[in-house]
């Protein structure tokens, strides 16, 4: 697949993660600015980060000053240490989760040990493996910002917290000038490992963010939605 970054509106960016739901891979949007842009999540891997570099030269995007991550989970962060000179924005709770995957010996034969004592790992075990080239360079990013409920950047970027079964730390990024919310993966059920038969979408904390002067919303695996879009979605 080839990396590279779509125009959404005003000054948002997309880069879509891979369509193959088996090697979870998030997409990342850039809020551009001369002063600094806005990275949305960080890539999978360090590998992942690189290749996005990549596409924002070629698309002749400013360099991200602040990385935002929308929650902890691995398929946002794990590319956050190949970005050097960005402020790392997350929320609180995120903060500490991160501090304990840190600690975490990560390497091919970690990820089978925890598979072996817990089966439902293997699906994003397996696409860990499958993201990270050298482990050797693998470091685990806490924020260096933390926030409790909402921040606003110095380019006009609003990240809030909402929540969620999907992460606790689970936040939006809104972009008011461009009409964009990025909503991460706040919607969605909890991970495939921590999943029961009964998790749906959350379709009402969609619903509770729906705003009519936010015409687009942006999941991290599924394509852009307008707002009559993301209303019809809820009411089916």
């Amino acid at each position: 697949m080839v990396v590279a970054f779509e125009h959404l509106v005003g000054r948002v960016w997309l880069c879509p993660g891979d369509p193959d739901p088996d090697l979870v891979q998030a997409g990342v949007a850039v809020i551009a600015d001369e002063r600094g842009s806005v990275l949305v999540d960080a890539g999978q891997s360090p590998s992942h980060a690189r290749e996005i570099q990549a596409a924002l030269r070629a698309a002749g995007l400013p360099a991200p000053r602040w990385l935002v991550y929308t929650h902890h989970h691995w398929d946002h962060v794990w590319g956050a240490c190949a970005w050097p000179d960005v402020e790392i924005v997350g929320h609180v709770s995120g903060a500490e989760l991160l501090r304990a995957e840190a600690n975490r010996p990560w390497s091919v034969r970690y990820l089978r040990e925890e598979v072996l004592r817990n089966r439902r790992l293997g699906p994003s075990f397996r696409a860990r493996a499958l993201a990270v080239d050298s482990w050797d360079e693998l470091t685990v990013l806490p924020p260096t910002r933390v926030f409790a409920d909402e921040v606003e950047l110095p380019t006009g970027v609003l990240v809030r917290h909402v929540g969620g079964r999907h992460a606790p730390d689970s936040s939006v990024v809104v972009v008011p000038d461009s009409g964009v919310m990025l909503l991460g993966d706040s919607w969605y059920p909890p991970p495939a490992h921590l999943r029961t038969p009964a998790d749906e979408p959350d379709l009402a904390l969609v619903g509770r963010l729906l705003d009519d002067d936010i015409r687009w919303y942006v999941s991290s695996h599924s394509p852009p939605m307008t707002l009559d879009e993301a209303r019809a979605a809820i009411a089916s």
